[in-house]
């Protein structure tokens, strides 16, 4: 049985938010380290995978490894009934029809309950190798959606280059060119300002907006955001949150003249 408790339900509202428009349909892979997400898009361009582990839920529990089938639109609907400081309980059966969610208000005196049914979905689980990225950048998720959404004006493509000078976004379009270069530098007051860049050598590479704005939806889950990149491996974009758990895009880099 698989029964796992969140103190705010905005936590999951928030994640499955984020991922909603780039995956339909996927399994929620729970085991005794937490409940895993990976799905990849229709194109097979990006990769979402998330990691909710053990101590973001009190308590947790899940006897045997148990895939939960969820079509993320269906999951939407019924999330809409909780407020964002509900606490939210996931329960089901050991090989479920159904997985069962119960909200609780804050002050004891409503509690929703609600049995979405599940999908036996065949997915593949990819495995993502260690990569030692050329350039690992840390900065404010507010400061890198606001980057995409502008540079999205003028062009369909962003080239994300990182040398020793910063980290430079940089499009070109039908109606001009545009660019938002950003150095490193820690904020004491305000640690969540700060930009880090650890940079081993550097890179430049090219990737959709699109999916970028799309990433971006997840800011709402952590005030960083980390950018992972190196040559000829998927961009990696990492929302961190409480008690080492997470959510991370892949995305496949353009290549030549590719649209």
């Amino acid at each position: 049985m698989l029964e796992a408790r969140l103190d705010q339900a905005s936590v999951l509202k928030k994640v499955v938010d984020s991922i909603k428009d780039l995956v339909q349909d996927c399994n929620f892979d729970c085991n005794d380290s937490g409940i895993a997400l990976q799905a990849m898009d229709n194109s097979h361009v990006a990769l979402v995978s998330m990691m909710l582990k053990t101590d973001s839920f009190s308590p947790y529990r899940c006897d045997r490894n148990v895939a939960l089938g969820v079509n993320l639109t269906s999951l939407t609907k019924v999330l809409r009934a909780a407020d964002n400081n509900d606490v939210l309980t996931l329960k089901a059966e050991d090989a479920p029809d159904v997985l069962n969610l119960t909200f609780e208000n804050p002050s004891n005196d409503r509690v929703s309950e609600y049995d979405l049914k599940l999908m036996d979905i065949d997915q593949e689980h990819l495995g993502i190798p260690e990569t030692e990225y050329a350039a690992t950048i840390s900065m404010p998720s507010s400061e890198f959606k606001r980057i995409t959404t502008d540079l999205m004006a003028m062009s369909e493509s962003v080239t994300i280059e990182a040398s020793k000078d910063g980290i430079k976004f940089s499009s070109q379009g039908d109606i001009g060119n545009g660019s938002v270069t950003l150095r490193q530098h820690t904020n004491v007051e305000k640690t969540d300002e700060s930009i880090e860049i650890e940079l081993a050598e550097p890179v430049s590479l090219t990737f959709s907006l699109k999916y970028l704005v799309n990433f971006c939806k997840a800011s709402t889950l952590s005030p960083q955001v980390k950018i992972c990149l190196s040559n000829e491996v998927p961009l990696l974009v990492e929302y961190p949150m409480a008690n080492n758990s997470y959510l991370r895009f892949y995305l496949a880099p353009k290549i030549g003249d590719e649209e």
